[in-house]
């Protein structure tokens, strides 16, 4: 079980995959779920599509690691675009695959969804709809939490405040937004514990393997980049493999770093890349 693990002294290792928008692409996950099983992974995270677009996708290909890979598995369920019936729905399909957790998310608003319908929405935050699986499922709940507060949070007190809401509500374990600065995490492990939350944390951490993936991982998640990462993608983004070579070897430094300083979990953010993730683990475990 995923939070047993989490309790204990050694450092989970865990992934995130995602479905992807294509046929073609969905079908390519299947192989490559076998190539991060070989890894053996404590347990593998399965994202969602804006307001649960992939949200059928999601749950076969946890369903497959769940019951063919015989690895344990959380689905991302997102709120933003569902009534209290959709996660019902999807929670007693989740439930029916063996699948015991569910990382539950608010999402992003949908390029579809209008302002009125946005702000009409029967779940405002994650916290609420942890409220309500704590309440009327089995579930064993992970919140969402962010070193560098959320980008939508007006200062990182209230971000701080709406994350105790997560863990009062049920969330048993957080898992971060990624970042590529150690010192923020552990800043931020700081001020969780001052106030209260006492909770298992796993720092999620993303190989930046090309210059151009670090332009749109800051779009996404708001993450800073310390001046070592940008000295070396200064020094090596023009060379393919190079940077390839690079980025691998700052992520490796990170995570040891990170294991030297008691971290609950690593959850490794893989872009669906076996390849690479097969390296950084085979390093981090020497």
């Amino acid at each position: 079980m995923i939070k047993d693990l989490l309790n204990k002294t050694k450092t989970t290792i865990s992934f995130e995959i995602s479905p992807l928008k294509t046929e073609d692409e969905f079908q390519a996950v299947f192989a490559k779920l076998d190539a991060f099983a070989a890894l053996k992974p404590d347990f593998i995270s399965c994202t969602y599509g804006a307001g649960g677009s992939s949200a059928g996708k999601t749950i076969e290909i946890a369903s497959y690691i769940q019951q063919h890979l015989q690895i344990d598995t959380m689905a991302h369920m997102t709120c933003v675009g569902f009534k209290q019936s959709d996660i019902q729905k999807n929670c007693e399909l989740l439930e029916k695959e063996g699948i015991h957790y569910i990382m539950a998310l608010r999402g992003d608003r949908p390029q579809t969804m209008g302002k009125e319908q946005f702000n009409s929405r029967e779940f405002l935050y994650a916290s609420d709809m942890i409220r309500y699986l704590k309440a009327n499922t089995s579930f064993s709940i992970a919140g969402a939490c962010y070193p560098e507060k959320h980008y939508e949070a007006a200062s990182f007190e209230s971000d701080l405040i709406h994350l105790k809401e997560k863990v009062e509500a049920g969330a048993s374990f957080l898992v971060t937004q990624l970042f590529f600065d150690n010192d923020i995490f552990y800043r931020f492990r700081e001020r969780v514990m001052d106030i209260g939350i006492a909770v298992p944390i796993c720092a999620g951490i993303m190989p930046v393997i090309s210059a151009n993936q670090i332009s749109k991982s800051i779009h996404l998640s708001g993450s800073s980049v310390p001046k070592e990462l940008e000295n070396l993608i200064t020094a090596y983004g023009k060379n393919k493999e190079d940077m390839r070579k690079a980025g691998i070897d700052y992520v490796v430094r990170q995570i040891l770093d990170l294991k030297e300083h008691g971290v609950d979990g690593i959850h490794i953010y893989t872009m669906n890349w076996p390849k690479t993730t097969a390296e950084i683990v085979a390093q981090i475990s020497i």
